[in-house]
């Protein structure tokens, strides 16, 4: 690990000027690009207190072992630059995306003597005019099979249209009227050509001329009482609306743009791109890449315009481009764009109307790609099994860790003080072995004593349901019946199995070296030393192991590594989404808590008949009886509940001297509103008490 200060360059001989600069490790390898408006003080950033530095952001500088920078005009020119190095050198710390497919495009080879339509994938080519992307390739050849009515423009290999040419013969389309076989001469190079760019022309979106020529000829043709002319164009009218309905109209103002969409964790994001070009969806893709640098939304998206249209030009760029958020600075990469197109480009964030609602369905699509993306490598049994061998292998396991627990505590500001655990059987989720627990033991925060506390109470469980196991099978006769007796020591009457029953071969605690001294010392305390502890610290996902005083540093795109950050996420995820529970029904606890026997259903129907808490507080006992289920003694408990909450005086706004609430304190709950808002008793189905 290298020293930053061994490779900073002297004050001075950095310019103040827009460039860009490499990172270079050992072995010279460029591992990171970037560029900035101001040299000098960009890499100042770089060479400050590694404490201060964001985890990748550190780790990247200390990996690297120098540093150099080329100077530029403007910012554009810093932008075209570091697009190109990035591609040259593919650094390892820069965001790439990838694709999570090879999607195809409609190609039209305007190149060739006799343009081609067909179906491509991969690097583009000079002087081919693509459509799309597309989701499928049968989508493709859909739409070009109804074209082919209007525009029958050659569609065959080089071989097919060759060997046509020689027998002077056309193939089947050509006798079936899809292609104008100029293989045979029946068209002159020139009309293919003008076949080629009408078929461009309506793939572009400019669909109405070609319709409104056709109808015009179609009426021509019935008015001189050519009927079969005229029942070739209806028909050649209803192909290119057909055509026309497979892409849906989206934006009424018949808008060209692409619309891009993220989702992210801290681990990686998806991009998703939708194409419209006059005002329909012609094209769909996606990526996802590795968070592998410190980057902001704005960054994300500036990387992605970059790989949208690095090699792109003229009317590949559209004229607007819609973001979730915008790349500082703007002006560069709006400059960028507007030259790469060669006419002025619009780059904003939508605020209202379709194009908003539109944005909110392209970053649907970023989300589901994002979790289909997680849950593909989750699912693979290969990948899995590699993962727990690594784990096993870095942890020093004897054996593969095939139930994993992990542990999480999560409060607010020392408030509502919860811890979870999740359940990890075979690299997947268990979800019906999860448990919360409440922090009982202290008040306040203190994440070390409440990790302590909870590994504490969780194998005490497990204990204790060992030791009665153990008990009932000494006064058990030997029948040979083993394996039933040792089936029934874990598992209740109905089936399921015992909570804490099965001991996990490693726990990892969301947290570093203080955690999981915490969590190995509960585990001493109790006498269990045949499970593995570790830990995982979120900042530099590292993973520490008791008494080291180092962590164990697993590759990015290590298997095991993702593992344990799924684990500790879902961890994470399940803590938090019980502490907000719990802070969310304290903040909505009322006086109809106290009533014993008073559920959600009659709470409900009380809040249904009287309006509001405020009419229900003032009602009498006789008024309370009217409600349906509510009897007298129930009335009478609810009355004096509320005479119990009753406040000293009313409520007063300090700032105005207005009095907020009525001379009993009381204010007003919507009709129709949650019924636990006037108190409902908390869930404790499947949480440690």
């Amino acid at each position: 690990m290298a020293d930053p200060s061994s490779y900073r360059p002297k004050p001075g001989q950095i310019p103040d000027s827009p460039g860009v600069y490499r990172f270079r490790d050992e072995h010279r390898r460029v591992i990171y690009v970037g560029k900035a408006k101001s040299l000098r003080q960009r890499l100042a950033n770089y060479f400050q207190d590694l404490a201060n530095l964001h985890p990748r952001t550190r780790t990247m500088v200390t990996t690297a072992a120098s540093v150099e920078w080329t100077v530029v005009s403007t910012e554009v020119e810093a932008l075209q630059l570091e697009y190109s190095w990035i591609k040259e050198y593919d650094p390892r710390f820069n965001v790439k995306y990838r694709d999570d497919k090879s999607y195809p495009y409609l190609a039209v080879t305007m190149n060739e003597e006799f343009p081609r339509v067909q179906v491509m994938r991969g690097q583009k080519k000079k002087g081919v005019r693509y459509f799309g992307p597309y989701g499928h390739a049968w989508a493709i050849r859909d739409t070009v099979d109804l074209l082919l009515r209007v525009f029958p423009v050659r569609t065959c290999s080089k071989g097919v249209f060759n060997n046509a040419e020689r027998t002077g013969r056309p193939c089947l389309l050509g006798y079936i009227g899809k292609c104008s076989a100029p293989c045979v001469g029946r068209v002159t190079p020139e009309e293919h050509r003008e076949l080629a760019d009408e078929f461009c022309d309506f793939m572009a979106g400019r669909t109405g001329t070609y319709i409104r020529r056709l109808e015009k000829d179609m009426a021509t043709a019935a008015d001189e009482m050519e009927y079969e002319r005229a029942a070739r164009l209806r028909d050649d009218i209803e192909a290119l609306k057909k055509a026309m309905e497979k892409s849906a109209v989206v934006l009424t103002d018949a808008t060209d743009a692409d619309l891009i969409a993220l989702a992210q964790d801290e681990l990686e994001a998806a991009v998703q791109i939708f194409h419209v070009r006059g005002g329909r969806v012609r094209g769909q893709r996606g990526w996802v890449t590795d968070k592998v640098e410190a980057v902001t939304s704005g960054d994300l998206v500036e990387h992605a315009l970059q790989q949208l249209y690095g090699e792109e030009t003229g009317d590949a760029v559209p004229k607007e481009v819609l973001v979730p958020a915008l790349p500082e600075p703007l002006e560069p990469v709006q400059a960028w764009l507007t030259e790469r197109r060669g006419a002025n480009v619009s780059l904003r964030i939508p605020q209202r109307g379709d194009k908003k609602a539109l944005m909110e369905t392209v970053h649907r699509n970023a989300q589901q790609s994002l979790v289909l993306h997680k849950t593909k490598r989750a699912s693979d049994l290969t990948t899995r099994s590699r993962a727990l061998e690594e784990i096993a292998a870095a942890l020093d396991l004897d054996s593969a860790p095939l139930r994993i627990e992990c542990y999480d505590i999560s409060h607010l500001q020392g408030d509502d003080v919860v811890a979870s655990m999740v359940v990890f059987e075979d690299g997947l989720a268990r979800k019906s072995e999860y448990r919360r627990f409440q922090i009982k033991g202290f008040e306040g925060q203190d994440d070390v004593r409440s990790m302590h506390e909870v590994i504490t109470r969780r194998f005490k469980r497990y204990l204790s349901a060992q030791e009665k196991s153990a008990d009932w099978s000494d006064e058990e006769p030997d029948t040979g019946e083993e394996a039933v007796v040792e089936e029934s020591r874990l598992t209740e009457d109905d089936g399921r199995p015992k909570k804490f029953a099965y001991p996990p071969q490693l726990v990892v605690v969301d947290g570093g070296q203080p955690q999981v001294a915490a969590a190995k010392r509960a585990l001493d305390e109790l006498g269990v030393d045949d499970i593995a502890v570790c830990g995982l610290a979120k900042r530099l996902e590292e993973v520490w192991v008791p008494d080291e005083e180092d962590p164990v540093v697993l590759p990015r795109t290590s298997e095991g590594l993702y593992l344990l950050q799924r684990v500790r996420d879902e961890a994470h995820r399940f803590a938090i989404t019980y502490q907000r529970t719990k802070r969310a029904k304290r903040f909505r606890a009322g006086p109809l808590d106290d009533v014993q026997g008073l559920g959600d259903s009659r709470k409900q129907a009380l809040l249904k008949h009287f309006g509001s808490v405020k009419r229900l507080r003032a009602a009498t006992i006789d008024q309370i009886c009217e409600v349906p289920g509510i009897g007298r003694k129930t009335a009478e408990a609810i009355a004096v509940a509320f005479a119990k909450a009753a406040p000293a005086g009313p409520a007063v706004n300090t700032a105005t001297g207005e009095i907020m609430e009525d001379e009993d304190g009381t204010t007003d709950v919507p009709t129709g509103g949650d019924p636990v808002s006037a108190g409902a008793p908390e869930e404790r189905r499947g949480q440690e008490s």
